[in-house]
């Protein structure tokens, strides 16, 4: 029997011991021959002790980078608590679960009074305090601090950050930190291990492990990333986290999840780790990503579609809406189908991303079918607008109608999506009702969306404040969107029939 020695690359005195010495006996291979079986073999040993014994040497490395990242923002708005309300006596459960963002609000949190603290998670990417994390769990914050590992916590800044792939770039000043560096997603395979780590629901450091289960996955809100897919739990707190390959590297942060309860069903999306790696250097050189612009609205070509615009094969994006003051106004149409950028074809679901790579400014020949016709347009692009976020976005308080005895409150677009009258292009919604009140009396109630007071279009709370009191002989017509189905009630002050 021989010994072969155990080389150096491989002693790594963070492991358990591997037994004593592999031994191979001579009778069945040369001398070579055995030290490198028996290498293979402890090779394959080690790796499968490494997995069998979990992730621990991973999180060791990774998890003293992993921050939680506090916010403080502006409190709900009354038209968010009624859709919301709305959503649970509908049995929808969150109206925004079945594509969350990992946001969190701590239940709780914060003194009685003050504004409700919020919280999602990043990652450390340079050790002077350079933080990823994404753009959705600080967007609108007035105060932004970060929790290390330690349980210290420090004031953060906002160095960048870009919509299009909802990123963030922070900055803390805490003296050096423990880094991760970024790596492309392209480098690990559907099926290989990754691993998660955040701060869901604000329990505190939590990893979780799974696999890569797809990638390109398009999300209907997110319609310039290709998002990476795993079943690794993640759960609202999660947002910003580092999303793990086994060689300790970032491939994706964590961003956005399917779920129709509001927990983990193992539909965990990530933003892949190129994308944040392009973007945290623009953000970096520039606290800003350009990105091109054509201000139009489109949707995807259909066999019909084609054969009534005279487009052959279905090919391209059909243009839906026209921005007025965007780069495409007099010069794109509705009803055009835009078939190529230059040389690069486009289609409804590609049109963002192509349109995204080019500098503002650039000015491209679009290759366009009008009433049949090829046409060749020059389209300087703008700069892609950011949406808006912060307190505006949110709606405000609510305003009591005493002839009405109800509260209401204005609306966006994210409320009334919420409530599925999405198709609506305004509207207030209802927020309390007086159960003796004339709306009430209606069969009126909190979540029902108001489009209409007679012929008016509402926008406001106040024009319904100022609308005429209903009496039996003079009804008040309110138009109604309930559950997305829209339908006329005469409010008379009396009880319905």
């Amino acid at each position: 029997m021989e010994t072969c020695p155990v080389p150096d690359a491989i002693d790594d005195r963070s492991r358990p011991a591997i037994h004593p010495p592999i031994r191979v006996s001579a009778m069945l291979v040369p001398a070579r021959a055995r030290c490198v079986a028996a290498f293979a073999l402890l090779l394959a040993v080690t790796a499968t002790a490494e997995t069998a014994g979990g992730y621990a040497s991973l999180v060791r490395r990774a998890a003293p980078s992993v921050v939680t990242v506090l916010v403080v923002q502006s409190g709900e708005s009354a038209g968010q608590r009624a859709a919301n309300r709305a959503a649970m006596e509908s049995g929808d459960g969150n109206v925004a679960a079945v594509l969350g963002r990992l946001f969190s609000g701590t239940p709780g949190a914060g003194a009685a009074g003050s504004p409700p603290t919020g919280l999602g998670s990043g990652f450390v990417i340079r050790a002077d305090g350079l933080i990823v994390t994404n753009r959705h769990v600080i967007a609108g914050a007035r105060l932004i601090r970060v929790r290390l590992p330690g349980g210290r916590e420090v004031p953060a800044t906002i160095m960048g950050v870009d919509a299009a792939t909802d990123l963030a770039l922070l900055k803390v000043s805490a003296g050096m930190l423990p880094a991760l560096s970024i790596s492309s997603s392209n480098d690990v395979a559907i099926g290989d291990p990754v691993i998660a780590i955040g701060n869901p629901f604000g329990l505190g450091q939590t990893v979780t492990a799974g696999i890569l289960s797809a990638r390109g996955r398009v999300l209907e809100e997110d319609p310039y990333i290709d998002f990476l897919q795993t079943d690794a739990a993640i759960n609202f707190g999660n947002s910003g986290g580092p999303l793990l390959a086994m060689d300790g590297t970032v491939i994706g942060v964590t961003s956005a999840i399917v779920s129709p309860s509001g927990g983990s069903v193992g539909l965990g999306f990530a933003i892949p780790g190129e994308t944040v790696k392009a973007v945290v250097e623009e953000l970096q050189a520039h606290g800003i990503v350009w990105r091109g612009y054509l201000g139009i609205s489109a949707q995807p070509m259909t066999a019909s579609l084609s054969r009534a615009l005279g487009v052959a094969p279905a090919a391209g994006a059909l243009v839906t809406a026209v921005d007025s003051d965007g780069p495409s106004a007099r010069l794109l149409s509705v009803g055009d189908v835009l078939l190529r950028l230059d040389a690069t074809p486009v289609s409804f679901t590609t049109l963002g991303k192509v349109t995204g790579r080019i500098k503002p400014g650039t000015t491209i020949d679009a290759t366009v079918v009008r009433r049949g016709a090829t046409l060749h347009v020059p389209l300087t692009l703008g700069q892609l607008p950011d949406p808006p976020s912060g307190v505006e976005p949110n709606g405000g308080a609510d305003t009591w109608v005493a002839s009405l005895g109800l509260g209401v409150a204005d609306t966006t677009a994210e409320i009334r999506r919420a409530i599925k009258a999405d198709g609506e292009p305004s509207g207030v919604i209802v927020t309390q009702v007086r159960p003796s009140g004339a709306g009430a009396m209606a069969g009126l109630r909190v979540g029902d969306l108001l489009t209409h007071a007679g012929s008016e279009q509402l926008t406001t709370p106040q024009q319904l404040a100022q609308a005429m009191s209903p009496s039996e002989a003079v009804p008040l017509l309110l138009r109604v969107v309930r559950g997305g189905q829209p339908r006329f009630v005469a409010v008379t002050g009396m009880p319905e029939p």
